[in-house]
């Protein structure tokens, strides 16, 4: 195609107008460093990267296919003070904090004596920046009130500005079952209200922790009991999701998902998991962010995404909270 000639003369008249033009359009297409920075990370429980990368998960693809997806680990240096349990709460808690148990002092599910002299990222936010608004949806109450220590002097004080938990102490309207289906069900609502609270509010950090998968491989172990759960576990994913883009396109935010899990299985059977075998410490990460330095790639530990949310949060961590981290980040 022939372009019509235009004089340097009117081209020289034209340049003021290219430039406001071109002011103009940057200041209405914020870059992501101008955008309000948010950020989820959602534990779902007792997922090895075999069973994840087996089933069809169509909602983390689509999250890693705009950022990535790693193998990582949990359970500390085996045969070093670092050595943890590979057991949920001591994985939460070294997620929450950038450690592992010989520091955050959790070494099981009954949360006895957490040591809060090492803060989570919920307290390094709020101690940040007062105003950023915090969110947890669990489907265990002592997430929030024991490891987080929402409310607690010694944590920090109050740290949580919405909550939806607790809701497997209502027996009359989810009664306890042999099967535990009522898991299956607070798990849905939990999923339900973080999508929605999300894409209403669109908090600055919020925690989503979902359980069914764990009890569904305790009960049956491998096999399409536990990966029904999975496919099911996507979906509320989804939903999330979701809600995350929706206020990705009306709002000038940059949002960071992390998904992972807080242990493996035992290669026996599929239903058990607390030891330093392989499966049990292997776990994974997805993310949609692509601002990803080599860490991400090299089989980063549960203790390496706290650094990295606070980094994407532009959160500035007090010197003597991270020189006791055992966590790196793994963004740019």
């Amino acid at each position: 195609m022939r372009m019509k000639r235009v004089s340097l003369l009117c081209f020289e008249a034209l340049l003021p107008v290219l430039a406001a033009l071109a002011l103009s359009a940057c200041e209405a297409s914020p870059s992501p460093a101008k955008k309000v920075p948010k950020a989820v990370f959602i534990i779902v429980d007792g997922i090895p990267p075999d069973v994840l990368e087996l089933t069809p998960t169509p909602a983390l693809d689509e999250i890693s296919a705009e950022g990535a997806y790693t193998h990582a680990y949990v359970g500390g240096a085996v045969g070093h003070d670092s050595e943890s349990p590979t057991i949920s709460a001591v994985g939460y808690n070294s997620l929450l904090t950038g450690t592992w148990a010989n520091k955050h002092n959790v070494w099981d599910n009954s949360v006895e004596d957490p040591n809060y002299a090492y803060w989570d990222i919920f307290r390094i936010a709020k101690a940040d920046n007062p105003d950023l608004r915090t969110a947890i949806f669990s489907t265990w109450l002592d997430n929030r009130t024991r490891l987080v220590g929402d409310g607690l002097e010694q944590a920090g004080g109050d740290k949580i500005d919405h909550h939806f938990d607790g809701f497997e102490l209502d027996t009359d309207r989810f009664p306890h079952d042999e099967t535990g289906d009522y898991i299956r069900q607070i798990d849905a609502i939990v999923a339900e209200q973080a999508a929605r609270y999300i894409r209403e509010t669109g908090p600055d950090l919020s925690w989503v922790y979902l359980q069914h998968t764990d009890d569904v491989a305790h009960q049956h172990g491998d096999g399409p009991e536990f990966s029904a759960a999975v496919r099911l576990m996507d979906s509320h994913i989804g939903a999330i999701w979701a809600s995350i883009k929706e206020r990705r396109a009306s709002h000038d935010e940059d949002w960071m998902l992390v998904v992972t899990t807080d242990h493996g299985r035992d290669a026996q059977t599929g239903k058990d998991h607390g030891g330093q075998s392989d499966r049990e410490r292997n776990t994974w990460i997805v993310t949609n962010s692509r601002k990803l330095n080599d860490n991400f790639f090299a089989n980063p530990g549960i203790v390496d995404i706290m650094p990295s949310l606070a980094d994407h949060l532009r959160l500035e961590i007090p010197g003597p909270v991270r020189a006791q981290l055992d966590g790196k980040s793994f963004m740019q």
